[in-house]
């Protein structure tokens, strides 16, 4: 067994969060290979240390000192290092980067620097060994990670070293230059680390007990989701649900490996599994995974009798298209069809995009209505268990939940519907409770 640990902000914010990885670590020898992010924030009033790096560059930047927002930066490092008994020469490193603080320092460069001090004192407290990013992340002239020579200097590495450490959301370029993955880059060095030594398992260890199955700030205490597919994540991600990016999931997803999110401060708790196909031993009675949606939509409805429906569609996406609005929803009738669509992405084109359509299709009648919210309820099972459908419109029904748009995708994973905003929330507790509460 092989097993890839990555440890977000949260779980490394100060010298007691090193204390619960460590615990973690030591419980589970084949956890190898660690990930680390830069340390986060310790309460509600803290300051995640990439943000004050990025605060640090915009003040060199404009010619203002950051001499203050280093001390601070150094001090939570030393103050690590101290409580933990540490030898790591923190103020020695530090007074090595200070001379290059000028604009002639990528942003990148600088912000890194938050991931590789923290990997450097969880390394020396962890007893692994600290294998710099720079030094098996690589990025292609194009920005785009280098898998193929990634996963074998990761790999390599693993070979070298029996236990290592790398620091996660940086890399580099062909020139030499550090460059950083998009906010949450740990998740993705994380999956790549996982993939290059074909780990049997990729934990993912953050603040969060695994994936819920409906948003806290709507449901009272959901329930969290044990297992879930790609397939399923991707759906639920797409409506808005706050789960891991999409790249930071492929690297593992194409080899098959399990990915596990589970909670540093609750390590007792099994989280969510993550994988591709789900075995189903008749165990588990609930059938939805999870219930997941966004607001503001607009819906325009083309009616015209009689109407070559083909060719008045590709028209009207045709126009759409050139306005550069995505369609995110497309609802057939054999006089009619109406299309789902961001009502920020149309903006103020709306008008133009209708007028566009009269003049090309010559429509009976284009109906626009915004303010609607699309509802998914998302589950591999619901496939095999007749009236689901019927029994989703009847809650919604009963609860005097107008559905203005139904859509299902051809994979059969979701059920979504198209209700006012004014019931989003109502619509997604109703959902809860008649199919999870």
């Amino acid at each position: 067994m092989l097993k890839v640990a990555k440890f977000g902000g949260s779980s490394v914010a100060g010298a007691e969060q090193f204390k619960k990885v460590k615990a973690i670590i030591e419980a589970d020898p084949s956890r190898r290979i660690v990930v680390s992010s830069a340390a986060g924030k310790r309460d509600s009033s803290d300051h995640k240390l990439t943000d004050l790096l990025y605060l640090c560059h915009a003040h060199i930047t404009y010619g203002v000192s950051c001499d203050d927002i280093i001390g601070t930066i150094r001090s939570r490092f030393a103050e690590i290092r101290d409580a933990l008994g540490l030898q790591y020469d923190v103020e020695g490193d530090f007074d090595k980067l200070l001379p290059r603080l000028n604009r002639d320092m990528g942003v990148d460069e600088l912000v890194s620097r938050g991931e590789y001090f923290t990997s450097r004192l969880l390394a020396e407290y962890l007893g692994y060994r600290f294998v710099d990013a720079a030094d098996c992340v690589f990025f292609g002239l194009d920005g785009q990670i280098d898998r193929e020579k990634t996963y074998a200097a990761i790999g390599n590495a693993l070979k070298e070293h029996e236990r290592i450490l790398i620091p996660g959301f940086y890399g580099k370029l062909p020139t030499g230059k550090i460059k950083v993955m998009s906010r949450g880059g740990s998740d993705i060095s994380g999956a790549l680390a996982a993939a290059a030594v074909n780990a049997d398992v990729y934990e993912n260890w953050t603040d969060v007990s695994g994936i819920l199955m409906a948003d806290p700030r709507i449901v009272e205490n959901p329930a969290p989701i044990s297992t879930i597919t790609y397939a399923e994540l991707q759906e639920l991600a797409f409506m808005g649900a706050s789960v891991l990016h999409e790249d930071s999931i492929s690297p593992v997803k194409e080899k098959g490996i399990a990915l596990n999110i589970r909670n540093t401060n609750r390590p007792q708790d099994p989280g969510t599994m993550i994988v591709e196909e789900v075995e189903e031993d008749g165990e588990q009675e609930r059938f939805i995974t999870g219930i997941a949606g966004r607001r503001n939509f607009t819906v325009l409805t083309i009616k015209k009798r009689p109407m070559n429906t083909n060719e008045a569609l590709r028209q009207a996406l045709d126009i759409l298209d050139r306005y550069h609005v995505a369609v995110e929803h497309i609802t057939l009738g054999l006089d009619s069809f109406a299309l789902v669509a961001s009502t920020a992405a149309l903006g103020d084109s709306v008008y133009d995009v209708i007028a566009d359509m009269q003049k090309a299709i010559r429509p009976d009648d284009v109906n626009v209505k915004e303010g609607i919210s699309l509802v998914a309820t998302v589950g591999r099972k619901m496939t095999s268990r007749p009236g689901t459908s019927g029994r989703l419109f009847h809650a919604l029904g009963k609860s005097g939940i107008n559905i203005r748009t139904i859509a299902q995708g051809s994979d059969e994973l979701s059920i979504i519907v198209g209700v006012e905003n004014a019931d989003f929330e109502k619509a997604i507790k109703v959902l809860y409770e008649r199919f999870a509460g």
